[in-house]
């Protein structure tokens, strides 16, 4: 399977960041990461995203509030449950 890293167009509303957040898990698993590997890269992720690109929409607005509160611990556990809530949409 190969991952489109089209951002654009994934950003548009939440449905579609969900779904696109669920490609790219299914693509890492795919390639043999495990669990917490995917789970690091989605902490690594988010924070990219937190500080370079604007939300786009109320829910990832919500994100970006929460991420900007939580400590490192916390922030892991976000990734932890972005990376589940994306393999159930997959």
């Amino acid at each position: 399977m190969a991952f489109n890293f089209d951002l654009k167009q994934a950003n548009t509303n939440w449905d579609n960041w969900k779904n696109y957040l669920g490609q790219a898990v299914e693509f890492a698993e795919e390639l043999g990461m495990n669990e917490d590997r995917i789970t690091s890269l989605a902490t690594q992720a988010g924070s990219v995203l937190a500080e370079n690109v604007p939300p786009s929409n109320p829910e990832q607005r919500a994100l970006k509030e929460l991420w900007d509160v939580a400590d490192n611990q916390e922030r892991q556990t976000i990734g932890r449950l972005m990376t589940k809530l994306a393999k159930k949409n997959k």
